[in-house]
């Protein structure tokens, strides 16, 4: 009896033990306990050791029993307000109300799973509030340490990821070990440091408008007014202006196509409904709105309108949309291209499809390919 009872203790002391690197997730600091480490407080929080090292000025991994650690971003508490979790709610649905991913709601709440409870109290991106402007540091250099990142050492200095590159001439994120960066204008001699004015950015995988406005010191509703977006929607390749006097480069706007085709194909086997624009039933039209739409673009709604909106491509390309004539003169029915001489449209005889191009029934009818207008 007593070998067991000291056996439960040892694993109710395994178990204690193994969680004791974790906070709260309505704790912002964390007190080192003995064996810790700062890779095991930074994986028991959601955060990267370089994040952890950079919010609290660690110039190494060497940390103290008792030391306390903060476990958000400075000036965090700032910019987030709380949101009480109610029945339906999701993380997808609230991380997509407050334009973040889930990704970055986990980490501001420090979860681990994604499960939440009706009455939990999350903390989100408070749109209104602005970061605080960079407060000017007295160390004109900075040698790179073991573990370091551009995002660590820029944090450190207040200082942007494009500020600091912009600084050391750089042309991507690899630092070395030794390597010295400066890491004030002064530094920069008589070099002119470029200012926010001309700045702009190109939107990357995994963007949002959120993430995008508080890496560059701007609340969201800025960022869509100097860009005039009226949605919360946007596109990788896209280049947007950080401030009211950004000079934009003169791109093609374009959208996402693999975005728009894996968004049609999800309806496949969905029946022919005439006059039908939602997943309960299409029409050939109705379907290309309907997706479009999901992808944030605009078109008309019927085959004959599209047709007139659109530019004429002499080959299509995946995303452009082929036309055809079925049952009377003109334009009557379009699809996406997806290649390979395929598309995905509305058939009236068995709905959402793929068809190749070389059906006779179809080849015999085709007009021609257009581009969608942005």
């Amino acid at each position: 009896m007593k070998k067991q009872l000291l056996t439960v203790a040892a694993s109710v002391g395994i178990m204690f033990s193994a969680y004791s690197a974790q906070a709260s997730a309505h704790e912002l600091t964390y007190k080192v306990q003995t064996g810790d480490t700062l890779w095991r407080i930074a994986s028991s929080n959601n955060i990267a050791v370089s994040d952890l090292q950079a919010w609290n000025n660690l110039g190494s991994n060497t940390i103290l029993v008792g030391q306390e650690l903060t476990l958000l971003a400075p000036h965090s508490h700032s910019t987030y307000s709380s949101y009480t979790v109610k029945s339906g709610d999701t993380l997808t649905l609230i991380a997509r109300n407050n334009n973040i991913t889930v990704t970055e709601l986990k980490s501001i709440n420090q979860l681990t799973t994604d499960i939440i409870n009706i009455g939990q109290v999350l903390n989100v991106p408070n749109v209104a509030a602005a970061p605080q402007a960079p407060v000017a540091t007295k160390t004109d250099t900075y040698v790179v340490q073991s573990g370091d990142s551009l995002w660590g050492v820029a944090a450190k200095h207040s200082l942007s990821v494009d500020q600091l590159k912009s600084l050391n001439g750089l042309t991507s994120n690899t630092i070395n070990v030794g390597q010295v960066l400066k890491v004030s204008t002064t530094a920069a001699s008589n070099e002119v440091a470029p200012t926010t004015s001309l700045k702009t950015y190109t939107v990357q995988a995994g963007d949002t408008l959120w993430g995008i406005a508080t890496k560059n010191g701007i609340t969201v509703d800025q960022l869509k007014s100097f860009n005039g977006l009226t949605s919360n929607v946007v596109n990788v390749g896209q280049v947007l202006k950080l401030s009211s006097d950004s000079i934009a480069p003169v791109t093609e706007k374009a959208f996402n196509v693999d975005a728009l085709i894996a968004e049609g194909k999800k309806y496949i086997g969905v029946p022919y409904v005439w006059g039908g624009s939602t997943p309960k039933g299409f029409d050939c039209s109705g379907f290309l709105n309907y997706v479009f739409g999901k992808v944030g673009v605009s078109i008309p709604r019927t085959v004959e309108t599209i047709w007139n909106a659109t530019t004429s491509v002499s080959s299509p390309q995946k995303g452009d949309l082929v036309f055809y004539t079925t049952y009377k003169a003109g334009p009557s029915h379009a699809g996406i291209y997806l290649g390979d001489n395929t598309f995905l449209h509305a058939s009236s005889s068995v709905g959402i499809i793929i068809t190749s191009m070389d059906n006779p029934y179809w080849k015999a009818r085709y007009l021609g390919a257009k581009k969608v207008n942005l």
